[in-house]
């Protein structure tokens, strides 16, 4: 018997996945990603570990007490998709996720 809840998951992971498919496309088009547009609009950031091991992911805007090297696309890409598969914190897919409510396969249930 399949459990609902690895259902939701995996149809989550799936729609996250294939969003950023889609904006490895736009970035091939020489459009604006909109995980990017979403981080100018403040709703996440992804930056650089004050360490610079690694990536993070923040909900909301975040205030930097120094400025940060901007992270380029393939890397935030790179950095979401081991996130989803390797860890799959159903609070940071859901706001991953979030960026992409505008498509038509978006569920209210993976409001964050």
């Amino acid at each position: 018997m399949t459990n609902l809840d690895d259902t939701t998951t995996a149809k989550l992971d799936e729609f996250v996945l294939a969003r950023l498919a889609e904006d490895e496309e736009r970035v091939r088009a020489g459009e604006l990603p909109l995980i990017d547009e979403a981080e100018r609009r403040g709703r996440l950031r992804i930056m650089y570990a004050d360490d610079e091991d690694g990536l993070l992911l923040a909900g909301g805007p975040v205030e930097a007490t120094e400025d940060r090297h901007p992270v380029p696309f393939a890397e935030k890409a790179e950095f979401l998709r081991r996130e989803i598969r390797d860890a799959h914190d159903d609070a940071s897919v859901k706001l991953i996720a979030s960026v992409y409510e505008a498509h038509p396969d978006w569920r209210d249930e993976w409001r964050p």
